[in-house]
């Protein structure tokens, strides 16, 4: 009887073949990267950060494996700026992406220049909402499926069949709405947050049910990770971009994410660190572990010190900003603000304290200018909170006597740091930025315009920009 040994021979072939793919990143002497990034996900709705009703258990492991981080911060509480800032280790006035669905500028360089120069594949599984194209050529992109769900098959053959480095970027579109209308929550299961309203919005049980399935996802991810024995030598991040309950504002609850790391072999599990850092360090981080050359002209700093149990603070400063243009409901409302370790002070360039000095001499742009102060009467020319006391900003005491000297250290640190920004708001007295998909003249079922407004904006109505 003759006997076909071919699949014999195939089934040994492979199975060595994987043992010297996971041996080899085992002894890499440099780690992979692997970063999970969640869209929409307020910091409070986690189990690690407090929530006990919502279903992050995925999450909740990963931080008693590793590090949890109490203060980490997006410059800009919104997608795209958000995502700016971890590919190119700038923040969103300097790459471009200074509003949502923007480009960033087409000289800039990327996450995937500097790491692909030392030998590291840079893939990209998931949402993409960065742009240019000829700015982010990644070496793998894996478009998620149906546009919704993020493309596991195709992760898995890559890190089942990679013999580089890699660095890759897992995208999630959760748990950003569409949400579902059949969800496994009523109102009596959502987490009553300490800056909601005395009611439960309508969207909450669909987005629990989200931060559910994208947990399922999460574990899905986990589990490819450790059959391809990565655990040992792989950094594994979890963030979310930003929190939906402070989104396109400067509101703690947007600007602060959650951010988890996981490296055994060196971050001790379930540590806790309260450094003040940015997504603009992240890119200066990995260069920074795998002995790379960080560029001088990048505003992030490494906080590599920090993973290994460092308590030295990398910044004395966290900044942020808002322009509410470009978004759904379109308004002109810059705002920048700036956190010391207890206090922050925040500007709002149009106001209604200050919309009159805003003025210029064409009454179609005085006309939206005047619409973007009036849809936030309440909000003043200057704030400040001390977030020791007010961690959810309702208390302001920018007149309250005593906080003079605080007031000014901090107005002067953002000054200084708008200059090193060249600050679009230094250079024109109050900018319209071009839109690329909500222009502030359209009507739009998020956007009321008069009728004797609609399509009064031109091209020259707009500051000068790079897309």
């Amino acid at each position: 009887m003759k006997i076909n040994l071919y699949p014999i021979r195939l089934s040994i072939i492979l199975s060595l073949a994987l043992c010297f793919h996971s041996n080899a990143q085992q002894k890499s002497a440099t780690p992979n990267f692997i970063f999970y990034l969640a869209d929409d996900q307020d910091l409070l709705d986690y189990g690690i950060y407090g929530n006990p009703k919502v279903h992050t258990p995925a999450v909740d492991a990963l931080a008693k494996e590793g590090m949890r981080f109490n203060n980490f911060y997006t410059n800009q509480a919104i997608c795209a700026p958000s995502r700016s800032q971890i590919f190119t280790g700038m923040h969103p006035v300097k790459n471009g992406c200074m509003a949502n669905h923007l480009a960033v500028k087409p000289n800039i360089k990327t996450v995937i220049n500097y790491m692909e120069a030392e030998g590291y594949d840079v893939v990209l599984a998931g949402k993409g909402h960065v742009k240019p194209n000829s700015v982010f050529q990644w070496t793998e992109y894996f478009k998620s499926v149906d546009h919704r769900y993020l493309p596991l098959e195709k992760l898995k053959t890559y890190l089942e069949t990679t013999q580089n480095p890699f660095c890759v970027f897992i995208t999630s579109d959760f748990p950003h709405g569409p949400y579902p209308k059949n969800s496994s929550y009523s109102n009596a299961d959502i987490f009553r947050l300490p800056y909601d309203k005395d009611y439960i919005p309508n969207f909450k049980r669909g987005y629990y049910q989200n931060i559910k399935d994208d947990n399922a996802q999460l574990e899905s991810v986990l589990s490819i990770v450790k059959a391809n024995n990565l655990i040992e030598n792989s950094v594994f991040i979890y963030a979310s971009d930003h929190g939906i309950s402070g989104k396109w504002g400067v509101a703690e609850q947007g600007l602060k994410v959650p951010f988890v790391v996981r490296w055994p072999a060196v971050v001790a599990a379930n540590t806790v660190s309260d450094a003040m850092l940015n997504f603009v360090d992240i890119l200066p981080t990995f260069l920074d572990i795998i002995g790379a050359k960080i560029p001088k002209d990048i505003d992030g700093k490494s906080f590599k010190e920090i993973l290994k149990g460092s308590q030295d603070p990398v910044h004395k400063y966290i900044y942020s900003i808002a322009t509410k243009q470009n978004i759904q409901a379109c308004k002109v409302f810059p705002s920048r603000a700036v956190r010391g370790i207890r206090y922050k002070f925040i500007r709002n360039y149009n106001s209604a304290e200050v919309v009159a000095s805003n003025y210029g001499e064409n009454p179609a742009v005085n006309a939206f200018i005047k619409m973007g102060a009036e849809s936030f009467p309440n909000i003043p020319y200057e704030e400040l909170y001390d977030l020791e006391k007010d961690p959810y900003q309702k208390n302001n005491l920018i007149n309250k006597p005593g906080f003079s000297a605080i007031k000014q250290e901090l107005s002067s640190a953002l000054n200084t740091w708008m200059l090193s920004q060249d600050d679009f708001l230094l250079a024109h007295k109050m900018p319209l930025i071009k839109p690329t998909l909500h222009p502030l003249d359209r009507i739009s079922k998020w956007n009321k315009v008069d009728l004797d407004l609609v399509g009064k904006l031109s091209e020259s109505d707009y500051i000068p920009v790079h897309y």
